[in-house]
């Protein structure tokens, strides 16, 4: 029996984030992780530009939770370099600094180097386990043109094979590196329609096999290769009038 006096269950509707989708509803204790992924996602995808500000009491009332866990996300998301703090406190999305690309190619291409060359020396048989399963969680990313599952399974690939390394002052340049170039490598599988050629996929195996063979001299040499090629493409696409549309701070 229902009292009288009982008022209706009034159950929360989600609210528009920042770059029009709306938030999933919540599952108790994983508000952080429920900020952290939808941001991610969002300016990861260039959904928020660069330069977008994220108010934390803005960002509660969207997601429908109190600010700390929006301040959890916040603060991991800011570990990764994907937003900053100003001086007044205030939080945005980071700028992609387009002048430091030469300087940022430049290391890139060494970390691909020397990590893979390293892998070659001291990797193991459970090394090798794990990067091909990064290896083929990549190919099906590439299948299925989800560009999100790219960006991630390519950096896990290649910190994979930082780790058989064994060098941790490499693996956390790189993962450094690679999380830095995040959006940058959007906007290189957006020239080509996220439609990516099997020939990337096929330059990972490569490497794997190279791997393998504790070949250091051709992990060197495909991995610089490796490198190149996609330096020349995000340069060449950065040439055209293609990225005009986002703003930067």
């Amino acid at each position: 029996m229902v009292a009288k006096d009982a008022q209706p269950i009034r159950r929360k509707t989600s609210k528009p984030l920042p770059d029009g989708t709306t938030a999933a509803p919540r599952v108790r204790g994983s508000g952080a992780k429920t900020v952290y992924d939808q941001l991610r996602q969002s300016i990861l995808d260039l959904s928020l530009s660069p330069g977008s500000p994220l108010d934390e009491v803005t960002l509660s009332e969207q997601f429908q939770m109190s600010r700390t866990p929006i301040r959890e996300a916040l603060v991991r998301l800011s570990a990764e370099g994907l937003v900053r703090t100003l001086p007044n406190r205030n939080t945005i999305v980071s700028s992609i600094d387009f002048v430091q690309l030469p300087v940022y190619f430049e290391a890139l291409r060494l970390m691909y180097r020397v990590t893979t060359r390293a892998a070659a020396v001291n990797r193991t048989e459970e090394h090798l386990v794990v990067i091909r399963g990064y290896e083929a969680a990549y190919a099906d990313a590439v299948r299925r043109r989800d560009a999100l599952g790219m960006i991630q399974s390519n950096r896990d690939f290649h910190v994979a094979i930082a780790q058989a390394g064994g060098n941790p002052y490499f693996i956390g340049l790189f993962e450094r590196l690679l999380d830095e170039g995040r959006r940058i490598l959007r906007i290189y599988y957006q020239s080509f329609d996220d439609r990516l050629p099997l020939q990337y996929v096929d330059e990972h195996s490569i490497m794997v096999r190279a791997i393998e063979a504790q070949d250091a001299v051709a992990c060197d040499r495909l991995a610089g290769e490796h490198a190149d090629q996609i330096i020349r493409q995000i340069q060449a696409y950065m040439a055209r009038d293609t990225v005009s549309h986002i703003t930067l701070t």
